[in-house]
């Protein structure tokens, strides 16, 4: 049984990793957020210590290595808001163990290099989660493929639509500086399946960036994707509205793979991988913090042809 700590605790993705650590078989040791609205720990790891402050957090983990040396603490899973990320993964390695940290890993691509200098320093790994190559509907869609031979390159349509309420532009989540903006908070998993199915990216090209809306076209090795996203709730499609506040799609040609669904357990399937010595690691995450990077920097096209479909609507 490996010991977690876990930072990030009263945050929207933590309850998944409390999941993932209680169906592994681990044990959550300690738990940090400035927030105590954190009655969720209760219903996996209720005899876990909190703390509000991270100076005493560090202080409880550092006194477990120093004076219960079997007990140290193994993993510290990082879901904290996606700025601070790179900071908690350095604390993770420097308390003598490895990280686990949500999406987006780092903001900008060159921060990824001084994470793999203080592994080696450490000696230590620091883990990412990239759960949709896990998917059971993406892995057979990357089998598919692979054992196809096309001359020309695909043509995909990706449509990811995720409501939010007027509280998350309020958030940090609204603020680019410490989010990424939202083709980094939300999309960063989506830029890091493209490249995971298609290939080398070879083209970015930004049409839309608002605080709610981005599309992109990401031209790849073996694919154009037209690629949109939303946390505006009408932008839902007709079929899924009162019925869904989320609507992933892929159509890649003329098929379309829906999968909007099979995302529970996802993060446990991650942690399962990490655990049997088969997580993705930093470089893993690279191509697509490269993109997300790209993304917030790029001036605005406009070539009506590469749009997607919903976006012609839009313009």
């Amino acid at each position: 049984m490996k010991k977690f700590a876990l930072i990030g605790a009263s945050g929207y993705i933590a309850p998944r990793h409390m999941k993932a650590i209680k169906e592994t078989n681990n044990q959550l040791v300690a738990a940090l957020d400035p927030f105590d609205s954190v009655g969720i720990i209760d219903s996996f790891f209720p005899s876990a210590s909190f703390f509000t402050e991270f100076e005493r957090f560090d202080r409880h983990i550092e006194m477990i290595r120093r004076e219960q040396p079997n007990e140290a603490i193994n993993y510290v899973s990082v879901c904290s808001p996606n700025y601070l990320h790179d900071s908690h993964t350095r604390f993770a390695l420097r308390v003598g163990a490895d990280a686990i940290c949500e999406k987006p890993l780092v903001l900008n691509p060159w921060n990824l290099d001084g994470l793999k200098q203080i592994e080696e320093e450490h000696q230590h790994k620091i883990y990412t989660i990239l759960q949709l190559r896990v998917h059971p509907s993406i892995v057979e869609l990357k089998n598919s493929i692979a054992s196809q031979s096309k001359n020309s390159k695909y043509e995909v349509d990706l449509t990811y639509i995720t409501s939010r309420g007027k509280w998350c532009l309020a958030s940090w989540k609204g603020d680019e500086k410490k989010s990424g903006g939202i083709a980094t908070n939300i999309g960063v998993h989506f830029y890091d399946l493209l490249a995971y199915l298609f290939g080398d990216v070879q083209q970015n090209k930004v049409h839309i960036r608002t605080d709610t809306k981005a599309s992109v076209l990401l031209e790849f090795q073996n694919a154009r994707v037209r690629w949109f996203l939303s946390i505006d709730a009408n932008d839902l499609p007709e079929q899924v509205k009162g019925k869904q506040t989320t609507y992933r799609s892929i159509k890649i040609e003329d098929e379309e793979i829906e999968f909007s669904g099979g995302f529970a357990d996802l993060h446990t399937k991650s942690y399962e991988e990490i655990m049997n010595g088969n997580g993705f690691e930093i470089e893993d995450a690279r191509t697509a913090i490269e993109i997300v990077s790209q993304i917030r920097t790029l001036s605005l096209t406009s070539i009506s042809g590469d749009y997607h479909p919903y976006v012609r609507n839009l313009l």
